[in-house]
């Protein structure tokens, strides 16, 4: 079971992720996750890794295709694996695709841009402890306040209305495309190519496990 997970910030990927991993018993495979072993390990690969993050600069396209190729041979991988955050743009797609590692299932969770925003914005949390609350969903006892301490509740940068739309934006500029590019491929004739399905994440969290596990059998 080899599967790509799709889906704007906020969509519930990071939920669903680990409820395939753990009927499916395969591991979740960030980028962030590969660049930290690489760089712990120390191999010339690793070196390299280091040296471009130091810099600052992006990982090239072609090194994250060697880190997923490395990363997939490991034991835990045995049953499949499932991709988080790679690929992002069409060109990682296609070198992904050239560099032959197969994948069977790609979903994309589509998530309306209001919902998303309602989800994110909503956040709130407490510095010390990590507690976090929405103001919807999981409301503090008091407003503004930590349930445990009292203590006075932030909200983090990146839930901020502004930089959520923000983040959308930079979604839909590079990752959408993927849909065409992955709606083609299962469209075609090419011999393994992966099924592509889209699961409305507007759901409840538990209806859209369920068509989840439908697609993935």
């Amino acid at each position: 079971m080899r599967v790509i997970l799709l889906g704007c910030p906020g969509a519930g990927k990071g939920t669903q992720a680990k409820v395939i991993c753990e009927r499916y018993h395969i591991p979740q495979i960030s980028t962030g996750d590969m660049l930290r072993a690489a760089v712990n390990e120390g191999s010339d690969l690793g070196k390299q890794v280091a040296s471009i993050m130091s810099s600052g600069a992006l990982v090239p396209d072609d090194i994250m295709i060697q880190l997923v190729q490395k990363r997939i041979t490991d034991p835990d991988c045995a049953n499949g694996f499932l991709l988080d955050g790679f690929p992002r743009t069409v060109p990682q797609a296609i070198a992904l695709h050239d560099a032959k590692i197969s994948i069977d299932h790609i979903i994309e969770i589509y998530v309306d841009d209001e919902t998303v925003i309602r989800r994110l914005s909503g956040r709130w949390v407490h510095p010390g402890s990590g507690r976090a609350y929405h103001i919807d969903f999981n409301p503090p006892l008091v407003p503004g306040k930590d349930d445990i301490t009292g203590d006075s509740l932030i909200q983090r940068d990146d839930d901020k209305e502004s930089t959520v739309r923000h983040r959308l934006k930079v979604y839909y500029d590079q990752t959408i495309p993927l849909l065409d590019y992955y709606t083609h491929l299962a469209n075609s004739s090419e011999e393994h190519a992966p099924m592509f399905s889209q699961i409305n994440g507007n759901l409840p969290v538990a209806q859209v496990t369920k068509e989840i596990f439908s697609i993935l059998g």
